[in-house]
């Protein structure tokens, strides 16, 4: 296994650490989907170990998760469980298929802006997440989460031996048991399971109907996974100052989420906060994924009576150090200094994504403007100067920059149309026209010149732009007066 065996005693632990901070999140997403626990806490561990070998990020964990588990709920309310599994089955063939037409290089797409606020709004939403547990509780539970977080951050000054989150969970769950504190467990989340899961075809008729009912569920539950995986993938790429193969990652997503299907799970994708968590703890290599999974199912099937009386207040601790320490704080101080089209597409992701809990709506949003932001301000980057020849009768004009869609009806304004002169010559040596528009606006500056009775001459195309001119120009290939009833 790549990366297997390079930091084992590190991958061993931070997979213990991630595997306990698993079991309370994949109980409470199956809660959320309106499924059994067992059915979040099987995916887990499929997921986990599958994308430990297929996954594209070493040290990266992929689990049932929140995002996943929204999507979900209108379909099991409406077809229930069986029909779940078949569109997680499905869920993973269309990831399959994104991984091999490469849509893993979009993310080339995405502005550092746009996974700066996903980050920010990942760690709000991981923060908002501990809330509900810490609100009208007793005193206790404030004390354990003060003290799980002394440890969290205080052992390490002492020794970076052991995960300062295992020894967080391990102490607080026997000072609970010990002193028998009346506080919420793991255990009261939901009963946790005791067997393996088997394998098992989704019980539901083989025919287009079904597919009717699960292909808008399963295509949705793609981008989203899809998403967030490949975004979680660039901010561990990041903390690990490694790169990873994007593409393989969609195909890995992919086979994981067939397994969990056919083993009774649900789909899922990459979690940020679990991988930070894995990150933070030394886990490096694709084993502490594998040991995610695996001490997962050992810990809820064969010590599910200890597992269940792990303090949630313990888990709150670790989870609100997750949030602290994936959100940027160097953004905020950035706003000052950063473009101001730059802060608002960071702080659009944020809002769109907290507002909506929807990953998706919110990287959609940040995408979308930074490509409204950078096209406008390409477009400004196009200026055409003229000079006047010495005896009045002929003007010159230089194009500088770039024609495109944004930029068109600059280009096309910057001429003087009623200048009463006999020729002009546009030089577009130092220009380029990207596209249809670009070629649109060639032609109308070309015409509204001949239909003032001036002669046009266009020079210095480059090879790109004059392949586009040649193909879908019009000033070029009929009469003046043809040409202007076509327009």
């Amino acid at each position: 296994m790549q990366d297997g065996f390079a930091n084992i005693r590190n991958d061993l632990l931070a997979g213990l650490v991630v595997a306990l901070a698993l079991i309370p999140e994949a109980i409470a997403f199956s809660i959320i989907a309106g499924v059994d626990p067992k059915v979040g806490l099987y995916a887990s561990f499929c997921i986990a170990v599958t994308t430990a070998f297929l996954g594209g990020r070493p040290a990266m964990i992929s689990a049932a998760t929140g995002a996943m588990a929204l999507v979900m709920v209108t379909l099991v309310k409406e077809h229930g469980l069986q029909y779940l599994l078949a569109a997680t089955v499905l869920t993973g063939l269309l990831q399959i298929v994104a991984g091999w037409v490469r849509l893993g290089t979009l993310m080339r797409f995405v502005s550092r802006s746009v996974v700066t606020g996903f980050v920010n709004a990942l760690a709000i939403l991981i923060f908002m997440a501990q809330l509900p547990e810490l609100i009208g509780v007793t005193w206790h539970v404030y004390a354990m989460t003060a003290a799980g977080l002394a440890i969290i951050y205080g052992l390490p000054y002492v020794t970076t031996a052991i995960p300062s989150p295992l020894v967080t969970i391990v102490v607080l769950t026997a000072v609970a048991v010990f002193f028998g504190l009346e506080i919420r467990t793991v255990g009261d989340m939901g009963t946790l399971p005791d067997s393996l899961p088997v394998f098992l075809l989704p019980d539901v008729p083989l025919n287009l109907e079904t597919l009717a009912i699960i292909f808008p569920y399963a295509a949705t539950l793609t981008v989203v996974g899809l998403l967030e995986s490949l975004m979680t993938a660039t901010i561990v790429d990041d903390l690990t100052d490694t790169k990873s193969d994007k593409n393989r990652e969609c195909l890995g997503q992919g086979a994981a989420n067939i397994v969990s299907g056919f083993l009774g799970g649900m789909a899922g994708c990459a979690m940020i906060g679990q991988s930070v968590i894995n990150v933070k703890s030394g886990g490096r290599g694709r084993l502490s994924t594998l040991c995610a999974g695996v001490f997962l199912l050992i810990m809820v099937v064969f010590l599910g009576d200890w597992v269940g009386q792990i303090p949630m207040a313990a888990l709150v601790a670790v989870m609100i150090m997750v949030s602290l320490g994936t959100f940027s704080w160097q953004s905020l101080k950035d706003l000052r200094t950063h473009p101001k089209s730059s802060s608002a597409v960071m702080l659009a992701t944020v809002a769109v994504t907290v507002a909506t809990h929807d990953l998706a709506q919110g990287v959609l949003t940040g995408v979308l403007l930074s490509g409204f932001f950078f096209a406008h301000k390409v477009g400004q980057i196009l200026v055409v100067r003229s000079q006047a020849a010495p005896d009045g009768r002929q003007r010159a004009y230089t194009a500088l920059g770039q024609v495109f869609f944004a930029s068109a009806d600059r280009f096309v304004n910057a001429f003087d149309y009623k200048e009463v002169i006999e020729g002009v010559q546009i030089d577009v040596s130092r220009a380029h026209f990207w596209d249809i528009t670009a070629v649109s606006a060639l032609d109308k500056v070309v015409l509204k010149f001949r239909r003032e009775g001036t002669e046009v001459e266009v020079l210095g195309l480059n090879e790109a732009s004059a392949t586009l001119v040649d193909k879908f120009a019009l000033h070029d290939k009929d009469s003046a007066d043809d040409l202007l009833i076509a327009h």
